[in-house]
């Protein structure tokens, strides 16, 4: 039931209208693989850090099943670093630096150990880069999940196009969808995606939930009201961690058994906003997540009588 993750290791520091941190852990790769490793082990990591990232993190990651020999560690530059500001709403972010460091590098081989992962992940990276880890795979996963963004839309379109033809689930945004569809009907946006190779789409809609489509059908699940949201940085993240450790648990990539990946997805996401960084995501437990998936299937359940 082996995962494959590539993404980034990085350090953020993060401004909301509530508190502020220093420098913290993230990175997609992070975020995926706590939350895929509640549910599938091993997690197989690719990323690249400087000498800055620190051990005990990585020892951390070790311990939850996470194997990091296709994580390679560059020892005389610096870990990605991004600083972001949300405003109020928290839907909506500045960001204030991003230093690549030793991103610039970042050129992932799948370790020979790796080869026989029946699933991939592919965090939100240059398209290149994305089809590089594909291309490396001697036999392809039963199934590819990949997540983008707008910059890669405006700076990188065709890469884009190309590996969007290579895999099985985008992940992407509401504004993303549009934005990749010349659509403003989310609907009419997922019929145009969907012709672009990608047998399922999800488009991700932060506190309001996530949409799952596939040829015709339809899902949503919502996302769980909470009081507090402290930290959005790392949810969408935190989502596609547990969507993909449910597939890759079950290993059914049917339409039904997704949209109970999108339920577990936004379950591990519910909680990751809950504290700054992945702290919350390293706090939780089996049955933490089960309660928190109990709360989702009570929220969506009802009787209903017509007349």
């Amino acid at each position: 039931m082996s995962l494959i993750v590539v993404g980034t290791m990085a350090f953020d520091a993060i401004e909301t209208p509530f508190a502020k941190t220093d420098l913290i852990v993230g990175g997609s790769a992070t975020y995926v693989a706590y939350a895929a490793s509640n549910f599938v082990q091993p997690i197989q990591q690719i990323s690249i850090v400087g000498f800055d990232f620190p051990k005990d993190e990585m020892q951390e990651l070790e311990r939850r099943g996470v194997t990091l020999e296709g994580v390679k560690v560059v020892p005389d530059k610096k870990s990605f670093f991004w600083s972001g500001r949300y405003h109020m709403d928290m839907n909506s972010r500045d960001t204030l630096i991003t230093d690549l460091n030793v991103l610039l590098d970042f050129d992932p081989k799948v370790p020979e150990s790796y080869q026989s992962a029946e699933f991939l992940m592919l965090g939100n990276l240059d398209p290149k880069i994305q089809m590089s880890v594909i291309k490396q795979m001697k036999t392809r996963p039963k199934l590819i999940v990949m997540d983008t963004m707008n910059f890669w839309m405006e700076a990188a379109m065709p890469e884009l196009e190309a590996v969007l033809k290579e895999v099985d689930v985008l992940m992407l945004n509401d504004s993303e969808a549009r934005q990749l569809s010349a659509q403003f009907s989310l609907v009419k946006a997922a019929k145009e995606i969907l012709k672009m190779g990608p047998k399922y789409l999800i488009i991700k809609k932060g506190e309001h939930g996530a949409l799952l489509f596939h040829g015709d059908q339809v899902f949503f699940a919502p996302a769980l009201p909470l009081e507090d949201v402290f930290d959005p940085t790392g949810a969408g993240d935190t989502f596609a961690g547990g969507f993909i450790g449910h597939i890759a648990r079950t290993k059914d990539i049917s339409f039904d058994n997704m949209k109970t990946g999108i339920i577990v997805g936004s379950a591990m996401a519910s909680f990751c906003v809950e504290k700054f960084g992945p702290q919350r995501l390293k706090e939780i437990n089996r049955a933490d997540i089960d309660n928190r998936i109990q709360q989702f299937v009570e929220l969506v359940n009802f009787d209903i009588e017509l007349v």
